[in-house]
């Protein structure tokens, strides 16, 4: 027998422990009401024995009192005195007489008195009294008996119990434990599965799926990753061949407006064009270096979820794994593998916009989105890029509102929104407040996204949509990111933007129309 029916885990013992408990209470109280029933039946008998004794003994004790037939009287007396819970009894008549028989020190609880009529004529009273005595022995007897069986019984049915969680339950869980100590990179091809199980599916197997579906979630994410790492490196190696194809274009450009001043236009749209592509190389520089950002926060996500993997261990190990814990392990297992999916999906979008800023027709189709979880799976992937700070992000979305749209354009919009506020507003500061509001009217989706940041300069405003403007010019910033929102906005969504003027930080106002027909042919085509 495993150790899981010796009772040794932590998690049966308390099972144990509960049972006994409630049943015990359930018992004692089932005890309690079925003695107070008892009691309350050996009353009403008492009763009954008093309204006996008034039909039955007082017209005999009325005839021998009569007669003056004492030996009678008392013989009578002591007849009623023995009848079940009565404990003294006395008879008076008008002539002194006087006779009783019983425990004069009875602790009374039930007493009577009844007049005794002979042909009409009162001849004297009977008094009966009774306790409870013989009524509180009966009472403790069949509580012995009923808590003695009570207990027999709850014994009995736990043990039935344990056995019954450890052949359903306990054991599977050692068995899903040592598959998870064994688990590791060069394994995940392995899959869990529980033996002896029934046909139909349970919590158990619910949760072997879902481990099985982290198995397989975490293999094609490393497979990802390792498709972008070596996209990566291809794309450096292609990026320095062409910043240094520029660099030698332009060197020949200054050289050749050293050489004649009669070439200066030519020149000059010469050293334009250079001037775009220099521009562009540090795009691709600095996109390529946010390009490590995701790909860190998937390190990062994988080692943290390898920590709590361990942790995992720890606690089985130690016996001190608990449902809660085992739960909340599992939701930041799933956590952790959301955060490297939407990381990698993030590099790879990233990689997708190495494009001229001029506007052009993305490849990506038109799909039926829920708007408010879309929203906040853009605002949770990109709070990873300023975990550091305290940004509060209050986010106002129908969460049932549906419509057919591009998605990547949303993400991409919310993205620059997001790190333009956190670069250029927020800069030298740890707190801020970002607002983004969805709202629907006459057939219109708006976007009201606003922060508290320190805004835009005059100079900036009539042209912030204008390619390479920016404040951060040899700082990093490329000057691309409103004017690919404006190009997202206006070729691909169909829309408008604004910027509308406000005291403290930034409105942008983004209208798009809605799709509703689409919408409505594609829900009906499944």
């Amino acid at each position: 027998m495993n150790k899981a029916v010796e009772i040794k885990d932590k998690l049966t013992k308390r099972l144990l422990l509960y049972i006994l408990l409630c049943s015990a209470f359930v018992s004692v109280c089932s005890t309690l009401v079925q003695l107070y029933a008892f009691f309350q039946d050996d009353i009403t008998i008492l009763e009954q024995r008093f309204d006996n004794i008034e039909k039955s003994y007082i017209p005999s004790i009325a005839s021998s009192l009569w007669d003056f037939n004492k030996p009678l009287v008392a013989q009578q007396i002591q007849g009623i005195v023995d009848l079940p819970d009565i404990g003294l009894v006395r008879v008076e008549n008008d002539f002194d007489y006087k006779e009783q028989y019983g425990n004069v020190d009875i602790i009374t609880k039930k007493f009577a008195e009844f007049p005794i009529v002979f042909d009409g004529k009162s001849v004297g009273k009977l008094q009966v009294y009774a306790d409870y005595q013989d009524i509180y022995q009966r009472l403790w007897q069949q509580a012995g008996f009923i808590l003695t069986s009570e207990f027999i019984k709850i014994f009995i049915i736990a043990f039935f119990i344990i056995l019954i969680v450890e052949k359903l339950i306990t054991r599977h869980l050692f068995q899903i434990t040592h598959y998870a100590q064994e688990l590791a990179s060069h394994n995940l091809d392995e899959e869990l599965t529980l033996s002896n199980r029934p046909e139909i599916e349970d919590e158990l197997d619910y949760l072997v799926n879902a481990i099985n579906g982290m198995r397989i979630n975490l293999k094609d994410e490393i497979i990802k990753l390792e498709d972008a790492e070596n996209a990566l490196l291809a794309l450096n190696g292609e990026l320095e061949v062409k910043v240094h194809d520029r660099t030698s274009k332009l060197e020949e450009s200054n050289q050749q407006l050293q050489e004649s001043l009669d070439n200066l236009t030519l020149a000059q749209d010469q050293l334009v064009q250079s001037e775009k592509m220099a521009s562009l190389g540090q795009l691709v520089a600095g996109v390529a270096h946010e390009v490590n950002t995701p790909l860190g926060i998937c390190v990062t996500s994988i080692s943290a979820l390898k920590e709590k993997v361990e942790e995992l261990q720890k606690a089985i190990d130690s016996q001190e794994l608990t449902k809660s814990f085992l739960n909340d392990t599992l939701s930041l297992l799933i956590e952790y593998e959301q955060i490297i999916e939407r990381s990698l999906d993030k590099s790879v979008e990233l990689i997708r916009s190495f494009k001229s800023v001029a506007v052009e027709q993305h490849t990506d189709p038109e799909v039926n989105i829920n708007l408010h979880r879309h929203v906040y799976d853009v605002v949770n992937t990109v709070k990873t890029m300023f975990k550091h700070k305290k940004y509060i992000i209050d986010i106002d979305v129908d969460e049932d509102f549906n419509l057919v749209t591009y998605p990547s354009a949303w993400n991409q919009i919310l993205t620059n929104f997001l790190m333009n506020s956190h670069i250029h507003g927020f800069e030298d500061r740890r707190e801020g407040e970002i607002s983004i509001t969805f709202t629907q009217t006459n057939g219109y989706l708006t976007l009201l996204y606003t922060d508290n940041g320190k805004g835009i300069e005059e100079d900036f405003k009539k042209r912030i949509f204008d390619p390479f403007v920016t404040t951060k010019r040899g700082q990093g910033g490329s000057g691309l990111g409103l004017n690919i929102v404006f190009n997202l906005v206006n070729a691909k969504l169909g829309g408008t933007i604004r910027s509308l003027d406000v005291k403290t930080g930034v409105c942008f106002k983004v209208k798009v129309p809605i799709a509703h027909e689409k919408e409505k042919n594609l829900l009906a085509n499944g």
